[in-house]
This record gives C-alpha cells, structure tokens and sequence, in this order.
C-alpha cells in the first residue's frame, strides 16, 4: 500500500454514517481507547487510488466494496450484474457513500471490512488474558 497511512498504534476506520452499521462502529471506535482516524465517506471524499488500496488490502475488487443489493443500487443498475469497469465502481461509491458495503478498519497493514458491531470488539480489542487477537 502506498497513499494510506499505516500505523500499528492507530486504526483507521472507512464507513458511511449514511447507514446504520457505519454509524454503529463509529461509535465503537469513538468510545474505545484506541488512537484512531474516521473518515466519513459521506463528507470526505476518498480517492480512487485510496479505494483501490482497501480493495487491495482487502483481496477483493473494487466492486466486491459495493452493496449490489441495496434498493438504491438496484433502482440505478437493475437487478442484473452491472458490467462496469473499476472506474464505474469508484463513481458509484462517490456519488452514493451509502453503497458501501462494510465499514472498513485498517490498522497497521492490516485491512478489514466489518460486517456487524461485535466484529469491532473481536478484531480490535484484546482478550480477557491480554492477549492481542488476529486481526483478521
């Protein structure tokens, strides 16, 4: 990765406060102790190269970011697979933040796409014996 910080000691999370799973882990990373940076996908735009680094970090394309059944989605692109090109998908998740699919954590050079609440707790916080557990 290149244009992304990547601190050990800080996590970084990608959400849209336009949902309510953005809006939740938000909260979770507010209220922990832990060194952080949110970026509002809803208010700060994000780059394509940035994008594209998640994806990378994340071992998924551009479009695997993007919420395919959300009504909104589906009211622009039909319920059928949308052929689009990486360029396609970045103005998707420009245009409407909301279409993303899970908020995102990175932390150190570790990328993580959130997929409920508790998954803050289970990647983030460490166990009951002090010891740290995976981040993926």
């Amino acid at each position: 990765m290149g244009v992304i910080a990547m601190d050990k000691k800080q996590i970084t999370l990608y959400y849209s406060s336009e949902n309510s799973l953005g809006k939740q882990i938000n909260a979770y990373v507010e209220s922990s102790e832990m060194k952080h940076l949110t970026i509002d996908i809803s208010k700060t735009n994000v780059t394509g190269t940035q994008w594209a680094e998640l994806a990378e970090g994340l071992h998924k394309q551009i479009s695997d970011l993007i919420n395919t059944d959300h009504p909104d989605f589906k009211e622009a692109y039909g319920d059928t697979h949308a052929d689009l090109d990486d360029d396609d998908w970045l103005k998707i998740l420009n245009k409407n933040p909301k279409l993303l699919k899970y908020p995102i954590i990175v932390k150190g050079e570790e990328c993580i796409e959130l997929k409920s609440a508790s998954d803050f707790k289970h990647h983030m916080e460490p166990d009951s014996a002090g010891i740290d557990k995976p981040y993926n």
